[in-house]
């Protein structure tokens, strides 16, 4: 029987059939942390089911009411603490949400610990304008690595052979190209010797931190996913302990990669931008994206990933 208190009661049998998932999630959305969709209907909603696992995953409990043979009736509760998620978890849950992020160019990376309304509200967007279009996001069909299910092992390899590589690599070839740029545009455009500086500080803490990852944090991560014993015998104690300088590091980084932005000023080329400048521009604006996606890597799924397996070690 339907509690008499929820008054979010969705009686689908009385939906067109092509409209009734969408309704269903749009009365879900609607809700609060902790409130109740009551949903009615005339057959078993279990495919309902996997598509709110695939689409709105870690926020929602499923609770059969009644089941048939005349009327099924399901509680869907929105998880207490679905509004107060991270940006960085958002994406975590839901990656793709990063294009839409991107889009209003928050950081979810290295600021990937504000919440959603601290995010909006410095990008000047509502919550729920974000929302709907991560929702649509969401119905757009896109590769997914799903690294989230991947071994601790595996995903450290992962960010070593993909992404420091390229950032190596990468580095120095718009290292180059920013030099060049400068020294033929800069008197024109003074803002090039500001964004070359700030790329050389940005690949230099870049340098020694991957090597300090690679070096210390990364070989312990490995050595407690194939041991599953505790880190207190290495000379930093907890995994938390490099995490959170790692972390910080990873923020320095953020306002590094904004600073080039600010100075690029969005990246709209000059009138008149040579090929040089224009390849410049397109390889800042890649090594960006690329060091996002990194960074939520190691912060939003390697990092938690780490740390739980510590907790769960002998």
């Amino acid at each position: 029987m339907i509690a008499a208190k929820n008054k979010n009661i969705l009686d689908v049998r009385l939906i067109e059939p092509k409209l009734k998932h969408l309704s269903i999630f749009k009365a879900f959305d609607e809700l609060k942390g902790g409130e109740v969709l009551t949903i009615l209907n005339d057959h078993d909603p279990l495919p309902l089911y996997y598509q709110f696992k695939a689409e709105r995953p870690n926020i929602f409990t499923w609770q059969y009411i009644e089941e048939g043979p005349e009327v099924w009736e399901v509680n869907i509760t929105r998880d207490a603490g679905a509004d107060s998620k991270t940006v960085g978890e958002v994406v975590r849950d839901n990656p793709k949400s990063a294009t839409v992020f991107k889009k209003y160019k928050i950081d979810y990376c290295c600021n990937g610990k504000k919440t959603i309304e601290e995010a909006c509200a410095r990008a000047g967007i509502s919550p729920a304008q974000l929302k709907a279009e991560i929702d649509a996001q969401a119905l757009q069909p896109t590769a997914h690595l799903r690294v989230q299910d991947w071994p601790l092992e595996v995903l450290v390899d992962y960010i070593i052979h993909n992404h420091h590589l390229y950032v190596k690599k990468a580095g120095n070839d718009i290292k180059g190209l920013v030099d060049k740029v400068a020294r033929v545009h800069g008197d024109r455009h003074p803002e090039l010797l500001n964004m070359r500086q700030y790329f050389y500080e940005l690949m230099s803490e870049l340098e020694s931190h991957m090597d300090r990852e690679e070096q210390v944090l990364f070989p312990a991560i490995k050595k407690l996913a194939k041991e599953g014993k505790s880190l207190q015998a290495f000379s930093f104690g907890s995994v938390e302990n490099p995490i959170r300088m790692m972390e910080m590091e990873h923020e320095e980084a953020g306002v590094l990669l904004e600073a080039i932005r600010k100075e690029a000023d969005d990246y709209a080329l000059p009138e008149g931008a040579c090929t040089s400048y224009r390849l410049l521009f397109n390889f800042l604006q890649d090594f960006e994206e690329d060091l996002h996606q990194h960074i939520h890597l190691e912060n939003n799924i390697l990092f938690p990933k780490a740390k739980e397996a510590e907790a769960q070690a002998v």
